[in-house]
């Protein structure tokens, strides 16, 4: 039975689905979801090589973007700034940590940097975005690592962790909520928010299969999702941690930063939306769930083409601007406290 799951808050929904987007919509359906339904029918594991991220050179960037290589411990990232976007070395103070998607088997740099130079400059940040390792040559856990090494890179460069914003796309919304709280428990302080976009939140399959949604997803049916499960799950054995890994949803929240949520009214993942906004927001930590009308997959990317996509950025700009806002309005007693001090002295 198709359940829907009572929120401790009200989602935000965007109403309308143009033409662009429902034409995105039956392309997917009829291209991205019968291949990926055949990929789970395999009674064997086919994991092809990323050719997706290669081909992804030739997409343009935000005009006027900027970015260069950055070498973290174990992965290659990018330092990306759009058209008028100032560095900490150009008295910006804050910044954001990306994650892309693409199920933490495929899609990289290449693929996201054309949604990361919009988010960028929406948001008037730069942006690190991390080509975190992935299965199958590594499990989530070494992909959550690189995250962690992502966000050390940054406190490196001068960014204080109330600066530093984390956000992703699909898997990648897995990493932002895993590697907020990988940092916080370190003790290296608290992000400023997470930004999670269309996020992989639950591993457990169940919650989806029961969801309205299983079915209407334009993007993923249900059994690639299980057998995607099922790949993680049997990395992490391979690799002597099974049951150690603890999926966002499942993870401590009172303490988290505030969230953004973005998720379309069809996907197969508004259960994971949905229960972790709930959760978040019976933690007591701000949380806002936006609903967008039939809107595919990480319809963001298509920004180009697609006018939610837009303004879906747009939302996301606002909420960061938001978050350094009130850190600045936080920041400003402080320092006028430490120049008192220091006066006195």
């Amino acid at each position: 039975m198709a359940t829907h799951l009572n929120l401790a808050a009200e989602p935000r929904y965007f109403r309308g689905a143009s033409v662009q987007s429902r034409l995105l919509g039956f392309g997917l359906r009829h291209t991205v979801r019968p291949v990926l339904g055949l990929w789970a029918r395999l009674p064997f594991d086919v994991f092809p090589p990323n050719f997706v991220d290669h081909l992804a050179r030739l997409l343009p960037v935000h005009e006027g973007t900027m970015w260069r290589s950055v070498e973290l411990v174990s992965c290659k990232s990018e330092w990306l700034q759009a058209k008028g976007v100032a560095d900490i070395n150009g008295d910006n103070p804050s910044a954001i940590l990306y994650f892309h998607g693409g199920a933490f088997l495929t899609c990289g740099l290449n693929t996201h940097r054309r949604l990361v130079s919009r988010i960028s400059y929406a948001s008037e940040q730069p942006v690190l975005n991390v080509g975190y390792r992935q299965m199958p040559y590594e499990p989530i856990t070494e992909s959550v690592a690189d995250g962690v090494a992502g966000f050390r890179w940054l406190l490196d460069q001068g960014y204080l962790p109330e600066n530093i914003t984390i956000a992703g796309d699909s898997a990648g919304g897995y990493l932002a909520f895993s590697v907020a709280r990988a940092v916080m428990d370190k003790g290296w302080g608290r992000p400023a928010g997470v930004v999670a976009i269309s996020p992989l939140l639950d591993f457990d399959p169940s919650g989806k299969l029961n969801h309205r949604n299983a079915n209407r997803c334009q993007t993923f049916p249900m059994n690639a999702v299980a057998k995607l499960s099922d790949v993680s799950l049997r990395m992490d054995t391979t690799r002597g941690i099974q049951g150690t890994r603890v999926c966002p949803v499942n993870m401590p929240l009172a303490d988290m930063p505030p969230a953004l949520i973005h998720i379309g009214s069809r996907e197969v993942l508004m259960a994971d939306a949905e229960l972790m906004a709930n959760r978040l927001v019976s933690a007591g930590v701000p949380c806002e769930l936006q609903v967008w009308d039939r809107q595919v997959h990480v319809f963001q990317a298509a920004a180009g083409w697609v006018p939610e996509a837009r303004f879906a950025i747009e939302e996301i700009g606002t909420f960061v601007r938001g978050l350094a806002d009130q850190e600045a309005q936080v920041a400003a007693p402080r320092r006028a406290r430490r120049t008192k001090t220091a006066a006195q002295l």
